[in-house]
């Protein structure tokens, strides 16, 4: 039995309706590809380079604490402004982060504050920002900071991955910043850093895509101390 004319011309149309969704599937990854690549070099390069130079303030991005205490990514971060304050890179230092209900009333950017002050930075040059929660609200709090206290040039301080979406955000918020990361803490093991770098790989693209439904935004600030 011979297919019918009007079979063949259904099945042509099938295979090259099928034809043409696999095609562009393929240039969608390759396009993905492209910039997942591309955003992984901008990573890698913003985090390997140490901008620290003259400016008016220093600006430390929260990361969790503990009890009033910070943990150590935070304490590195801390440290690192401290190191960069006793150089006299700038003359003002500004915690950034809030807390949540878990926190006891403590806030990131009061925990900041706090052991600004024991490690001998006095009071008048600490300003403490502790309501925002995640890094793009950090962001705009630090520019009403600038703003209010006509700060033009800010040295940012965090962990080398998250660096580069934080310049990132700066600039669209008309921020001039030089990035500055904090020294390692030991080892870092191979998937440790894969899943820091997707972390930061994915956010940047959520925020560039506008695409930030609550769950996303939670799941990304919550899979690291950033």
């Amino acid at each position: 039995m011979t297919a019918s004319p009007s079979n063949s011309r259904r099945s042509r149309r099938s295979s090259a309706g099928g034809s043409f969704f696999r095609r562009l599937l393929g240039v969608l990854l390759l396009v993905g590809l492209i910039w997942f690549a591309w955003v992984y070099q901008q990573i890698s390069q913003v985090a390997a380079e140490d901008q620290a130079q003259p400016a008016d303030a220093i600006a430390v991005f929260g990361a969790a604490e503990y009890s009033g205490r910070p943990s150590p990514v935070f304490h590195a971060r801390l440290d690192h402004a401290v190191e960069l304050y006793r150089k006299q890179i700038a003359p003002l230092v500004i915690t950034l982060g809030g807390g949540g209900d878990k926190d006891s009333g403590h806030t990131e950017g009061g925990v900041g504050r706090d052991y600004l002050l024991a490690n001998g930075i006095p009071f008048g040059n600490i300003i403490a920002e502790t309501r925002s929660t995640d890094t793009e609200q950090q962001v705009h709090r630090l520019a009403s900071i600038a703003r209010e206290n006509n700060l033009k040039y800010i040295v940012v301080v965090s962990d080398g991955t998250h660096l580069f979406r934080i310049r990132a955000l700066c600039q669209d918020a008309g921020l001039h910043v030089y990035t500055s990361p904090r020294p390692m803490l030991g080892h870092i093991s191979n998937f440790d850093l894969a899943t820091r770098y997707f972390h930061e790989m994915l956010s940047y693209t959520a925020w560039r895509m506008h695409a930030d439904p609550a769950w996303l935004h939670s799941w990304l600030e919550g899979k690291s101390e950033l």
